[in-house]
């Protein structure tokens, strides 16, 4: 038996879409469809009939029907604002509550469906209690999933400061960029505008040379010219009062012939000859080479590089920097840029520090997380503590140091196996690790970080030169 909800849809319902009335209009035959409807029956019978009782039409467009339109928009909006029903799901078949599930078919059911053949002899359980049982045997399986989802977060929360890190860095590096490369200009600028006032500079030398000669060769002309109008007038002359002033008027000229011009020219080639060579070669002056660069992207987060990336001293407060694999987390340490993995490589390095320094080359695969072992194997490196050299041997070696050491040669030989240390003021060697490298090394550095404000650990410039063959 259908519900009274059941029998006033069907009342409101298009007998041809058999939907609930949209755009009811009334036929004179007492007969209401959906406008739509009606017109589609209509086009496709080519008569304008009833589609119920076939009565013909007299009106294209019947009227709409008012007071059913309203019903109908009344009863949809009333439906769509009814509360559904939640955990209380009726059932389907007998549209009673399901109370109860049935462990055989996996299903809620209702008290109805309890009795009917289908789930004849099936365990049942109340809804609330078969509930309460699956929920137990799902929880175990929440515990991870929460603690995977914390993890993604987490993650998620790394990778949005290193994506925040990497513009910052790009940032930085192209303000450094563009710093370096201004100064690049200023210098070419300094220079075309010293050569530029050579230049003008030896044209107004020549041109006033120049202009002196032309000056002082007008006023020969002039004299010159001046003699040769009075001979010609006197040329002029008739014979005998020609012949009788003669001796009186004729001057010879004691006029030198005019100096042949010389050197006055522009000295183009001094100018423009090897012009980019000579300026590469004067730009040598201004910049700096260093064999090590160090990098940032490996620096624990207290140390703190200078903008070159030549230099590193301990700041004591932990940047805000992203805990990439490349990073080391508490050794107190940086790696050079660059790493070496055949061949014979050498730096010099300025240590000023008085309490700690460690220098020397590292293998790539050390562990970058937790504390940093010195022990060869992992790094060959010397150190300063407190004043004393120490060679990081299995058991530290003491090393003979006479005075104070101001600058560490680390010299590396990959092929031959050997980190050699020594001071580059005098050549006196220090010590030499021997080891037969399987993998790439990096140069290994770690400041004085006992003290604050102390000098940092520098990588020396080399000399440049240029060799033309």
């Amino acid at each position: 038996m259908a519900s009274g909800s059941s029998l006033l849809e069907e009342e409101m319902s298009c007998p041809v879409c058999t939907e609930i009335f949209k755009d009811p209009v009334l036929m004179s035959c007492s007969h209401s469809f959906c406008k739509r409807c009606l017109q589609g029956y209509w086009e496709q019978k080519g008569l304008r009939e009833c589609p119920v009782c076939k009565r013909r039409s007299s009106k294209p467009i019947p009227p709409t029907n008012l007071s059913l339109k309203n019903i109908c928009e009344a009863f949809l909006k009333e439906k769509s604002q009814k509360p559904k029903v939640g955990s209380e799901v009726l059932c389907r078949l007998h549209n009673e509550k399901l109370k109860l599930f049935c462990l055989e078919d996996q299903i809620p059911i209702c008290v109805v469906c309890q009795t009917s053949r289908r789930h004849e002899n099936h365990k049942l359980r109340p809804v609330r209690e078969a509930a309460e049982e699956y929920k137990e045997k799902f929880r175990p399986a929440l515990a991870p999933l929460q603690e995977k989802l914390k993890t993604f977060n987490e993650v998620k929360l790394i990778c949005e400061q290193t994506a925040e890190h990497i513009k910052s860095q790009a940032q930085h590096t192209e303000r450094q960029i563009k710093m370096e490369f201004e100064k690049l200009q200023q210098f070419l600028k300094d220079e075309e505008a010293a050569r530029i006032t050579a230049l003008r500079e030896e044209e107004e030398q020549k041109s006033h040379m120049i202009n002196n000669k032309i000056e002082k060769m007008t006023e020969e002309i002039s004299c010159l010219s001046d003699q040769i109008r009075a001979i010609e007038q006197e040329l002029g002359a008739e014979d005998i009062p020609f012949l009788q002033v003669r001796s009186v008027h004729y001057v010879p000229s004691t006029l030198a012939d005019p100096e042949k011009v010389l050197g006055p020219l522009i000295d183009v080639a001094k100018h423009l000859g090897n012009l980019k060579y000579n300026v590469w070669e004067k730009m040598l002056g201004t910049v700096q080479y260093t064999p090590v660069t160090l990098d940032p992207n490996t620096a624990n987060a207290k140390l703190s590089l200078s903008g070159d990336l030549t230099s590193v001293r301990f700041s004591g407060e932990s940047l805000q920097l992203p805990d990439n694999p490349e990073r080391f987390d508490r050794g107190r340490c940086v790696l050079g840029s660059e790493g070496f993995s055949s061949g014979r490589h050498y730096w010099d390095v300025e240590v000023g520090a008085e309490d700690y320094w460690v220098v020397g080359v590292t293998k790539d695969s050390i562990s970058r997380k937790g504390m940093v072992d010195l022990s060869p194997g992992g790094v060959w490196s010397i150190r300063q503590s407190k004043g004393e050299y120490t060679a990081m041997t299995s058991i530290p070696t003491v090393l003979a140091v006479q005075k104070k050491l101001q600058r560490v040669r680390v010299q590396l030989d990959w092929d031959k196996g050997e980190v050699s240390f020594s001071d580059p003021s005098n050549d006196t060697p220090l010590y030499t690790f021997k080891h037969s490298f399987k993998e790439r090394v990096f140069p290994f550095f770690v400041p004085d970080f006992l003290s604050f404000n102390t000098p940092p650990i520098q990588i020396c410039p080399m000399k440049v030169s240029v060799k033309v063959e």
